[in-house]
């Protein structure tokens, strides 16, 4: 049996040898040299600044965005034409550089209330794709915190080699441009592989980050409740079969194990359901003798044990899609899909040719808050992006004039997560009566109350 650790020195897509599905996306996703991030997928950059304040409404800021989205590829294909290449955009680029300044202006709020002046503000990005949020985020801390901006350290860490040396080529020039290069660091690996303890307190940002780990998939005897580990087998001509083992391997023990004891609320599952109308329904003919699926995101319980061990006093930020639409069936399944001449594909089955789907997976807020507390010991919060956003970002800045705001309205599928430490409160309260620092009623509740 191979994990897609085995097989990141490969550059041909393996033959006849089997792994969990959790290897095989991760290969099909990151593999350096076949993987969907390492050589396929081109993020859209807009250009200049929407704006908002000058467009009708809702209506016309799709057309102008499918206008730049056009020009954009066919300045690509004048280029090089490709068929199939992989186009996504992001909030960070569609609404920059607002959405960057909502993250910042948390950051820095943060940052002045708990550990300046007596650490730097270090920020860490996971995957942080054309960097358009690291230039977002310093350049708003140089214009209105220049005081924290001589103290600040940003750090991406990004494991497809082809956006590392794209960040370091145009970003690092674009980032000296405006005198930021100096706060850069550029760290090419995965977080996976991380292995230096950091222990100075600092961010770390996830957006849209958790939606491509590798996850597990877990199917049931709808008779004993017995739980399956999904594998794939690829045969000499290099297809696809899927098929479920009783020895599961120790991470989904612990995830399950984990999950078991940590939830605090119902959680959605194929056993979740009444047992007796679910051995009613699997004894009728022609019956599947297991549920369908359900997928674990047992990667992101790791990124998790990566935080708790090498980063404890960190406090996170992490954005990403709690509900997807087209997603093929099961429990917290993913979103499988490719573009072809322009055209998004969507299919019904992970077991696909590697590194030419993008796999992308929803996540349980509910389940995922209760087992980051569980794992780094941080209080936390869950809101929607909308609800972060209103509390954080310049809406005014975004809104239309019929008064729509799609920087609001666009993403309601996306929750945000935000890990902080247990000792904030009173860490405040050491701040005001050491700096005298006054902190308006408003702001110190939202922040105990995150």
């Amino acid at each position: 049996m191979v994990t897609a650790k085995l097989l990141q020195s490969r550059r041909d897509r393996p033959k006849k040898v089997k792994m969990l599905l959790r290897d095989f996306i991760e290969d099909s996703l990151y593999n350096p040299h076949y993987g969907y991030f390492s050589n396929r997928a081109v993020i859209f950059n807009p250009g200049e600044p929407f704006d908002f304040n000058s467009i009708r409404d809702e209506l016309e800021f799709q057309k102008v965005l499918g206008k730049r989205y056009t020009e954009f590829e066919d300045e690509l294909d004048a280029k090089e034409y490709d068929e199939s290449r992989q186009l996504w955009h992001t909030p960070t680029e569609i609404f920059r550089p607002y959405y960057g300044e909502a993250i910042a202006r948390y950051l820095v709020t943060n940052y002045k209330l708990t550990h300046h002046p007596f650490h730097d503000l270090i920020i860490y990005e996971l995957g942080a794709g054309n960097g358009t949020l690291m230039l977002n985020v310093l350049d708003y801390i140089r214009d209105v915190h220049p005081d924290v901006y001589e103290r600040t350290q940003y750090k991406i860490i990004e494991i497809s080699t082809a956006l590392a040396s794209l960040q370091s080529s145009l970003l690092t020039s674009s980032a000296a441009a405006r005198g930021h290069e100096k706060h850069l660091e550029i760290i090419n690996q995965s977080i996976f592989n991380w292995n230096i303890y950091v222990g100075a307190p600092c961010y770390f940002v996830a957006l849209e980050v958790f939606d491509n780990f590798a996850h597990d998939a877990i199917r049931y005897d709808p008779f004993t409740e017995e739980p399956l580990q999904g594998m794939v087998l690829v045969d000499s001509e290099g297809d696809f079969f899927e098929f479920y083992t009783k020895h599961m391997d120790p991470l989904v023990h612990r995830f399950m194990r984990l999950r078991q004891s940590a939830c605090r609320r119902p959680f959605k599952h194929p056993l979740s359901g009444g047992r007796g109308m679910r051995k009613f329904l699997a004894g009728l003919p022609f019956a599947p003798n297991l549920t369908v699926p359900e997928y674990v995101p047992t990667r992101l319980m790791q990124f998790f044990d990566v935080l708790s061990n090498y980063f404890p006093q960190h406090q996170l930020i992490a954005c990403d899609f709690n509900d997807l639409p087209d997603r093929i069936p099961g429990y917290q399944s993913p979103v499988v899909s490719t573009r072809y001449k322009r055209r998004p594909v969507t299919v019904t089955t992970p077991l696909v040719q590697q590194g030419f789907f993008d796999i992308f997976f929803p996540s349980d807020f509910n389940v995922v808050e209760d087992m980051y507390s569980a794992i780094t010991g941080k209080l936390t919060r869950v809101m929607s992006q909308k609800e972060f956003l209103e509390r954080w970002a310049y809406t005014e800045d975004t809104r239309t004039l019929s008064g729509e705001n799609p920087m609001l309205v666009w993403y309601k599928n996306a929750s945000t997560m935000l890990g902080r430490e247990k000792a904030r409160v009173f860490v405040i309260v050491r701040i005001r009566a050491m700096t005298g620092i006054s902190v308006s009623g408003v702001v110190l509740r939202e922040l105990v109350n995150e």
